[in-house]
């Protein structure tokens, strides 16, 4: 060897010091190490100790760097000096924007609240919006969980209590048989590479159910390609197999769930549907032991599920024999249902066969001591060791709510729900409805909401509803149109609030929603909305406030930009009151923390709307005499009860003997012992509480201690609606509240108590010979909805996005390699680059969403992939269903939650030539940030 080998320090200097904070590249919430050089972020790796990733950390986290250095972040204040839609603006101070949105604001909160519509994205603090538009006095707010996922959460919430992604989770380390339905790669990423990881070690099976054999499904050891809109009726008659062997847990079934509650089965009674009920309004079942009628709930009651009683000449039935009657029919064999699937009948067999032989033969047993609520004490925790995941893959569609129904009947039906092996809520799951608030809607001008915005409707008595019958919200939540909406209908505000239906607003007020490109349907057509003006030249929805940390689309449409941080410079608040990070085994919430302060005159959202409220002088967050009771969020973070004992962190509170955790009053110091904890608390549930958690009294106690609960909240699983059986009665002519005549028949064929199936409605409402393909997008794992768009690291992943054709089609067509396609709807017309894929439903195309961008947006050069050929099947998607005919606006959702049907879509394809770029081809956006450099280029330390 040469004497003059170079000198390498193998050992460079990592960092100056490490910063812990939270993740908020997708909504996993990892925990991240911030290793900082010369007070600059030099790189983010996992942190090890956090109980979300365990130091795991993919692309979007490692890349988060990226977004802290994008050249598309907004800079300042920026108030509109153009046409909306032209991006001219000027830059302002925040005295200057805090001025002009109180002056906007204030007007209305004393003469008329309802004229401001306040809606957020994919923020990450809704208990605190909500609080401020509560406090503002307006009945239109909601979240984005109108048109991501609310047939998921609702339909739990409505039959077991909780849901899956955030509310719960597989027993990674116990479960045999995992199997998933329409999951992509952007929720919960690092959790569920990590369990599949786990359980594939130990040898247990995946099966993944499809149209897309992508990610999750591509490690699955069996894959469904089911056709799109069907998973319902494919979930039904796996099913009807597991009856018809039955290979149900009927233990379980009388135990824990409302199986044996007897429903009058008298049609023309006037609470036909109905359980029968005691004095207490309690369900009634029969005792095996005594063969007498028994509250569900009483001490020693052994549920009988076979037992029908007759009273006063009407015979009540329990719900399983209503399932068994339903179920059993011919019309859910696999034989049956097999050509609407896409799914052969062996295969329907094949499946229902493992479900039922893991779950049955392969029983778990813990030796742990446990007691139920009716007071029986058990020495052991059996578990039968199969678990589901499912997502916005089979919530997404008209029929997505009963389809998550039918999902969580299944697991049910086979006792894998809170049972070792089977999925596991995480707290502040389990929750029964009862648990959880009704919406209001009642406003009063210059006072706050009657109550809370959002909730669960127990009949039609809850609905948001004026006097006179006509919606009380903008986007028309909580009506007969959509009764059971607990997210809201954010992807209608802006249509409605154009159309004046139900009426007029003055001021639509958003953050982080991207509403004039990829988070609206009928893109074109929303652009058209916020631009267009009346017959006097004033615009149609008269003000717009939006806030974003990028120059996103929206931007150019607003007339007040107030422009947000990134995520390393402010703080958040991942709270136990909104969407914490626990899991099945702990409670844990988390802060996010300036780790560098801003180089831009920039804000946090959730301080801006702080000090919004100071200026506005609104309840909650001033006292009787006007005087601010928090600076910013910090202060409120800390300060905050949401009632005595209760505030938004639940770690480091302050007790009457030193520091708590649960319940406590403000510690002034909480903030820094996250900080020194590494941004997270945790406290793990004792072992004779981790398992059983409805059902089981250690739990419920634990669980009010932690404030989670004020009294203990034990209940069953409700396999039947009876809540939806309330809507139904009132369309078939009983009760005040009565819906309009149009809406009875859809009312009573789709509220159903038991889960049902039907066609999507976009197969009724257009020519299916004529659009015989399926069309459906997915989120890429390297990117959380357009969150990345801008990111230089994950461009470098997914600069562009081809339309991915099956063999079938890619060989009817006559496409090869490089070519393109025209793509029709009923209601628009895209050119899109293809590429062929063998791994898909045959009848299905599909690409990445997100992806394409508007031309200017995000800082890109006007040339970027991403806007010459990247694309949105947004252009293909409507809001509203084709005209019927009868003068109506039909919402493209889910009639009855309101989520939007992006998954519905039916479109015809075509070879075409090769244009210049994707169509359609919108003019260019002017951004208040100008472009970037061609190359993105910085030194951090030496």
């Amino acid at each position: 060897m040469s004497f003059d080998q170079p000198r390498i320090n193998t050992s460079p200097k990592v960092s100056d010091e490490v910063r812990k904070t939270t993740c908020y590249m997708c909504a996993c919430r990892c925990g991240i190490n911030v290793h900082m050089k010369d007070g600059k972020v030099a790189y983010i790796e996992g942190n090890r100790d956090h109980p979300v990733n365990k130091g795991v950390l993919c692309a979007k986290g490692s890349a988060g760097i990226m977004q802290v250095n994008a050249p598309s972040r907004l800079r300042a204040p920026l108030k509109r000096v153009g046409p909306r839609g032209s991006g001219e603006f000027e830059e302002i101070s925040w005295d200057e924007a805090l001025d002009i949105a109180t002056g906007w604001l204030a007007p209305l909160r004393k003469e008329d609240p309802s004229k401001l519509a306040f809606f957020t994205g994919r923020d990450q603090s809704q208990s605190f919006t909500s609080f401020w538009a509560q406090n503002f006095g307006t009945p239109n707010y909601a979240a984005h969980g109108g048109f991501c996922s609310v047939n998921m959460a609702a339909a739990g919430i409505y039959t077991m209590g909780g849901a899956f992604w955030e509310f719960g989770q597989p027993d990674w380390d116990h479960t045999k048989l995992f199997m998933i339905f329409g999951v992509a790669e952007d929720h919960d990423s690092n959790p569920i590479k990590m369990g599949i990881g786990k359980i594939k070690a130990r040898g247990a099976k995946v099966i993944g159910v499809n149209p897309i054999r992508s990610g999750y499904n591509a490690v699955a050891d069996d894959w469904v390609g089911i056709t799109p809109g069907t998973d319902g009726l494919f979930i039904l008659s796996l099913v009807h197999c597991l009856l018809k062997a039955g290979k149900i847990d009927l233990d379980y079934l009388a135990r824990y769930t409302n199986a044996a509650c007897l429903v009058n089965r008298d049609s023309t009674s006037p609470e036909y549907g109905l359980f029968l009920r005691d004095a207490d309004g309690k369900p009634q079942v029969i005792d095996r032991t005594t063969g007498k009628l028994a509250p569900f709930d009483r001490k020693g009651v052994r549920p009988d599920l076979s037992a029908s009683y007759r009273q006063g000449g009407i015979t009540h039935k329990p719900v399983m024999h209503l399932m068994a009657s339903r179920y059993l029919a011919k019309e859910y064999a696999p034989e049956a249902v097999a050509e609407q699937c896409g799914v052969k009948p062996a295969k329907i067999r094949a499946i229902a066969n493992e479900l039922a032989r893991v779950a049955f033969e392969e029983e778990i047993v813990l030796e742990r001591k446990w007691t139920d609520f009716r007071g029986e004490k058990h020495s052991v925790m059996k578990g039968r060791p199969v678990s589901f995941h499912a997502m916005r893959g089979i919530s997404a569609h008209s029929n997505g709510f009963q389809t998550c129904r039918a999902l969580h009947m299944l697991q049910i039906l086979l006792g894998t729900v809170e049972v070792p092996g089977g999925f596991r809520f995480k707290p502040p799951y389990p929750k029964p409805v009862t648990a959880h608030p009704t919406p209001h809607c009642k406003f009063t001008p210059d006072a706050p909401l009657d109550g809370p915005h959002l909730g669960f409707v127990r009949g039609p008595q809850d609905l948001a509803l004026k006097e006179d019958g006509t919606p009380a919200r903008i986007d028309k939540a909580f009506t007969w149109e959509n009764p059971m909406s607990a997210h809201g209908l954010m992807h209608m505000v802006i249509s409605n609030a154009h159309a004046g239906d139900p009426y007029k607003i003055d001021t639509l007020f958003m953050y982080m929603a991207n509403m004039s490109w990829n988070s609206s349907m009928n893109t074109r057509g929303v652009i058209d909305m916020l631009t267009d003006k009346d017959e006097n030249g004033d615009y149609v929805i008269p003000r717009i406030i939006y806030s974003d940390a990028y120059s996103s689309e929206m931007v150019a449409y607003a007339d007040l930009i107030l422009p947000d941080t990134t995520y390393l410079e402010r703080y958040d608040c991942i709270s136990l009151l909104d969407r914490p990070i626990c899991e099945a085994d702990a409670a844990a919430d988390a802060i996010r923390w300036p780790v560098v302060e801003p180089d831009r005159d920039v804000r946090g959202f959730q301080t801006v709307l702080v000090q919004l409220a100071n200026k506005l002088k609104l309840p909650g967050f001033t006292d009787e005499g006007g005087a601010a009771k928090y600076t910013d969020y910090a202060d409120y973070i800390t300060n905050h009860e949401r009632k005595p004992g209760i505030g938004p962190l639940a770690g480091w509170r302050s007790g009457k003997t030193g520091l708590t955790h649960g319940r406590g009053g403000p510690n002034p110091s909480q903030l820094k012992s996250y900080i020194a904890n590494g941004g997270f608390f945790i406290k793990h549930i004792p072992d004779e509480a981790a398992y059983m958690k409805p059902w089981n009294m250690a739990y419920q106690d634990w669980a009010v201690g932690m404030g989670i609960y004020d009294s203990p909240q034990p209940y069953v699983f409700d396999l039947y609606v009876e809540t939806l059986r309330q809507f139904q009665l009132a369309a078939e002519g009983h009760g005040e509240r009565q819906p309009p005549d149009h809406l009875r028949e859809r009312i009573k064929q789709t509220l159903d108590p038991l889960p049902i199936w039907y066609p999507p409605f976009e197969d009724g409402s257009v020519d299916v010979d004529e659009y015989p393909v399926h069309a459906l997008t997915q989120r890429p794992m390297a990117m959380y909805h357009s969150w990345g768009s801008q990111n230089a690291w994950l461009r470098q992943i997914h600069g562009q996005n081809p339309l991915y054709v099956p063999t079938k089609l890619w060989k009817q067509e006559g496409f090869a390699e490089g070519d393109w396609a025209r793509v029709t709807s009923a209601h628009g017309e895209i050119v899109v680059p293809v590429a062929h894929m063998a791994a898909l439903n045959e009848n299905t195309v599909w690409t990445w969403n997100a992806i394409g961008k508007r031309k200017g947006a995000w800082a890109l050069k006007e040339d970027a992939p991403e806007a010459t050929r990247g694309f949105l099947l947004n252009h293909l998607i409507h809001e509203l269903l084709p005209p019927k005919g009868d003068g109506l606006r039909w919402s493209n959702s889910d009639p009855i939650t309101g989520q939007a049907a992006w998954f519905d879509l039916r479109v015809k394809i075509e070879k075409t030539s090769a244009p210049d770029q994707a169509k359609p081809e919108f003019s260019a956006m002017r951004s208040p940030v100008g472009k970037g450099p061609d190359e993105l280029r910085w030194k951090v330390g030496e």
